[in-house]
């Protein structure tokens, strides 16, 4: 698959998938906005609700106190004793508006006996007998007069409430305990159920009741406000705020059930970036094998061509076989031999890489004797090049448990890269070192060859990874080198680390665990 065809998909899946976490996301802010909204009206029609309650209330007491105290100061008024032992009751009452000016004025009289609490009407006889239709007629003028009385009464009742209660304090119009229970009601009735806290603030601006765990800390979008009385002057209102504070968590609650739904597209959308990794990682990898394989195509080839051309010459007749021929010959021979072998040596270690766990024989090493051979064997070639290889084994404990051919192969590993990418103007020189740290032995390499950029430090033990050498051509390898090298320590339950500075050269730190 084409890389173009790999992004193309990936930005396809990319955008597909933000889209639907917008939808989401707005589909959750409508909720909640909805949610806050039936909140606020619920609110709204609660306090509502117990705002009339509480005037309700308040006309009721009136009408209890003043209508009981008008009517008995008028009943006293105009109690009027007869010798005869009834008592004669005139009630008269003014209809006056607020300027003054009198509308209509009524004169009630009742006659009843003293020990009688009902009245009586007085009837007039004719003829020594009154008939049925004048009684009846008595009977519904006493019951009109009395409606106007009580209809008298209420009126002044009602002039009072106007033009008095506002004038009076809140705290003498509004039982608070009655108050709460209103709220509550109203509350519960709009369908909220959560706590809530609230104050009464008069005309003036001043607290005249709190909740005793009404809260410092109120915020404004959970607090709602509503006169007590819409009755009353604008000037002369009094408010009550209520204050929700777990308003947030109630709006919030009810869209918690989208939370599945996020989790799931954020594991869908980390799903699909590690796939599209995976596909460039194994892109990549593949790309690195192809080049493998067709580099490994050229060594083998070049190889077996020389050793091809070195059995024609032994076969050739017409060619004289002397021996300083066949000395060449041979060594000819020899030296492609070595050059296969160490190539499929190469391959052995890429197959390593496929397995999950290398098959390691270990055994009790001591370092040192091992550090010495490979120093003593790499110590030619560094001759070859007029270079030199010095070493200082101070480590007071140097058994480590370990395969010892491929520890071996590490150490010779990390010398050839530093014969490999030696500089030229430079006379190579290693330098090799063992110390203990707590209870693991540390072994360093290091060389003065053409260093390592800081920006490659972090990739060089990276399978096929190879370090680019600027115009150099003569360094040949596939990048598996330092990336067996870093599987080996692994498996030995070590560590390597590499430090280097560009034009001074690398020092390579190997930490192994010690047998105590």
């Amino acid at each position: 698959m084409k890389k173009s065809t790999i992004w193309a998909l990936g930005v396809l899946m990319a955008l597909s998938s933000l889209g639907l976490l917008y939808m989401q996301i707005h589909y959750i802010e409508e909720m909640v906005k909805m949610r806050n909204e039936q909140f606020d009206e619920s609110v709204k029609r609660a306090l509502q609700a117990a705002s009339k309650d509480v005037e309700t209330a308040e006309v009721d007491r009136w009408l209890r106190e003043d209508i009981s105290e008008e009517d008995r100061k008028a009943w006293q008024e105009s109690q009027q004793k007869t010798g005869s032992g009834t008592i004669v009751q005139t009630h008269k009452f003014n209809m006056t508006s607020p300027d003054g000016n009198i509308h209509s004025s009524i004169e009630l009289k009742t006659i009843r006996n003293q020990l009688s609490e009902l009245p009586r009407a007085m009837l007039s006889r004719k003829h020594g007998r009154k008939s049925i239709p004048e009684t009846s007629r008595n009977i519904a003028d006493i019951l009109r007069n009395r409606y106007l009385y009580q209809r008298s009464l209420l009126d002044e009742v009602v002039w009072q409430m106007i033009y008095r209660a506002s004038d009076r304090p809140i705290e003498e119009r509004v039982n608070f305990r009655n108050l709460d229970q209103y709220i509550k009601l109203g509350l519960i009735e709009n369908g909220i159920n959560i706590a809530y806290h609230f104050k009464v603030i008069d005309n003036n601006g001043r607290e005249v009741y709190r909740c005793s765990d009404y809260g410092q800390d109120e915020q404004e979008n959970n607090t709602y406000i509503q006169p007590l009385f819409l009755n009353d002057p604008p000037a002369r209102m009094s408010m009550v705020k209520v204050y929700f504070p777990g308003k947030r968590d109630y709006i919030y609650d009810s869209v918690s059930f989208m939370i599945p739904s996020f989790i799931f597209i954020f594991v869908l959308l980390a799903t699909f970036i590690f796939t599209i990794w995976v596909i460039f990682r194994q892109k990549k990898l593949t790309e690195m094998k192809n080049d493998f394989i067709n580099n490994m195509t050229h060594e083998f080839k070049t190889p077996i061509s020389t050793i091809s051309l070195a059995a024609q010459m032994l076969n050739d007749p017409d060619l004289s076989k002397s021996p300083a021929m066949f000395s060449h010959i041979s060594t000819v021979i020899n030296d492609e031999t070595k050059r296969l072998r160490f190539q499929v040596e190469k391959v052995l270690q890429m197959s390593m890489f496929d397995r999950q766990k290398s098959r390691l024989k270990t055994t009790e090493i001591d370092a040192h004797e091992m550090l010495g051979g490979v120093i003593n064997t790499f110590a030619l070639k560094v001759e070859s090049y007029k270079g030199s290889i010095d070493f200082e084994l101070e480590a007071e404990n140097s058994m480590i448990l370990a395969d010892e051919m491929h520890i071996t192969n590490v150490m010779f590993n990390l010398m050839d890269n530093a014969v490999k990418y030696r500089r030229p103007d430079v006379d190579l020189h290693l330098m090799v070192k063992t110390w203990n740290e707590s209870d693991k032995l540390l072994i360093s390499i290091e060389d003065n060859g053409i260093g390592i950029k800081k920006e490659s430090l972090k990739k060089i033990f990276d399978k096929f990874y190879r370090v680019h050498t600027g115009n150099r051509h003569d360094v040949k390898g596939f990048g598996l080198g330092l990336a067996y090298v870093k599987k080996i320590i692994t498996e030995h339950k070590g560590s390597i680390r590499a430090e280097s500075e560009l034009g001074v050269g690398t020092k390579f730190i190997i930490a192994l665990p010690t047998i105590k």
